[in-house]
């Protein structure tokens, strides 16, 4: 909890006016890296409306005639390499880079110029100083890739720092924590976007607009997601449900977004199995009865699967039809970066139903009565 408290004294304390970069409060500690070469910023073409999003984007716009700075925290996590990459894809440039842990030569991949800070004082110092200097220097977004229990606090920073942010899922653990987010949304004008990339896959949206075509009807669906961890989960944040909000909400709120997003609001949530590393469970949702289970057991992985050497299953099953979406996430970061950045990315309100259902299912006691049940359960 060091590094979220941190951060947030960092962010209490009394800012000085300033002229030269804070040169009068010892904030200027470290030399201003050169620039990276500039890089072409590409258009992405989506036929999107940002009318929802009105504030103007400014600086921000893909269009922008010179690279948008970001800076990223958690860039030692296992996701943070799909940020970085759809930063480079995007032509935007990274300037900043934090993570308590030091194992971050996958910065190397990117850019070997990047300002790199293991205290969050003082990655948020810096970032100041870019705040109060050059235009161009300033950083625009934030990334947000570090433990899930943080991820508010630093959301909070990018904020306060005038950036808009990018935070990794889930957003927030609480649901009340994104009331709180959204009021600072109002009063800094700055955004907060999470990454829901299921709803950029390929299979995925051509299966929505299947659905939208058949009409109203509810459906009955088997949904599986088994992505096997080693002992390590266990003993990381990841296993700890203060820090990770356990499987329903680290591995669970992916597939609970993609079902609300596919079948309406959830009406019932009965739990029939709740274990740190395995849940189950039905939902009752507007348009469809789901039978689900979440596993990062390498056991539950089905037969063919493990033959084909492969270490991720993610399946649908729809009225018996079975939709396997376990390929096709090469660039779909990357894809979600561009459609935020064109204006048109996913909101507060997107990620809201998907974490009030983890929360819910994660405080629902074991329940087995019902109908209905997971094939892996019976």
């Amino acid at each position: 909890m060091r590094y979220s408290q941190s951060i947030g004294r960092s962010r209490l304390r009394a800012r000085r006016p300033c002229s030269q970069a804070f040169d009068g409060d010892n904030l200027i500690e470290f030399e201003s890296p050169s620039d990276p070469p500039q890089a072409s910023i590409r258009s992405a073409s989506f036929g999107l409306s940002p009318a929802s999003f009105a504030r103007p984007r400014g600086p921000n716009q893909l269009m922008a005639s010179s690279p948008i700075n970001f800076a990223i925290t958690g860039v030692g996590g296992v996701v943070a390499p799909r940020h970085l990459r759809a930063i480079r894809d995007t032509g935007s440039r990274l300037v900043a880079a934090t993570d308590p842990n030091d194992s971050v030569g996958v910065l190397d991949e990117f850019d070997l110029d990047v300002p790199f800070f293991t205290e969050a004082e003082r990655f948020d110092r810096y970032l100041e100083k870019l705040r109060h200097g050059p235009e161009e220097r300033r950083v625009r977004w934030l990334t947000v890739c570090a433990p899930n229990h943080l991820h508010d606090a630093h959301c909070r920073l990018g904020l306060r720092l005038k950036a808009d942010v990018i935070c990794e899922k889930p957003l927030v653990i609480n649901p009340w924590n994104l009331d709180a987010l959204k009021e600072l949304e109002h009063e800094t004008g700055h955004r907060v976007w999470t990454v829901l990339q299921l709803r950029m896959h390929e299979r995925l949206v051509a299966l929505r607009e299947q659905l939208r075509r058949e009409g109203p009807g509810r459906h009955n669906v088997v949904l599986t997601y088994v992505t096997p961890r080693g002992r390590w989960y266990d003993v990381s944040w990841k296993g700890n449900i203060e820090k990770s909000g356990g499987i329903a909400t680290n591995i669970g709120v992916h597939m609970f977004d993609l079902l609300v997003w596919l079948f309406g609001r959830p009406v019932a949530h009965p739990v029939h199995l709740a274990e740190p590393r395995r849940m189950a469970g039905v939902l009752e949702l507007e348009r469809a009865r789901v039978a689900w289970f979440l596993s990062v057991e390498e056991k539950d992985l089905p037969a063919p699967i493990r033959a084909s050497g492969r270490r991720t299953f993610r399946s649908i099953a729809i009225d018996g039809t079975e939709f396997e979406f376990s390929t096709g996430f090469e660039h779909l970061h990357t894809r979600v970066y561009e459609r935020t950045l064109a204006g048109d990315g996913f909101s507060i309100d997107d990620a809201r139903a998907s974490i009030e259902l983890a929360h819910r299912i994660r405080q629902a006691a074991v329940d087995r009565r019902g109908d209905l049940v997971h094939p892996l359960l019976r």
